[in-house]
């Protein structure tokens, strides 16, 4: 499996939690799941990154 479908997948995962930590935010009165979500989504983007700009 080649880097760009690697950070295609990454990409994909990182905009389901984006939606759904924008959904938490609104939804959800308990904050800290609405963190560990969008913490989640925020170290997918990194890995990506990563992989863009180091390979």
């Amino acid at each position: 499996m080649g880097t760009d479908k690697i950070r295609v997948i990454l990409n994909i995962v990182f905009m389901i939690l984006a939606v759904v930590s924008v959904i938490l935010y609104f939804v959800v009165e308990d904050f800290t799941t609405f963190i560990y979500v969008c913490a989640a989504a925020l170290s997918v983007k990194l890995m990506e990154f990563f992989l863009r700009f180091m390979l």
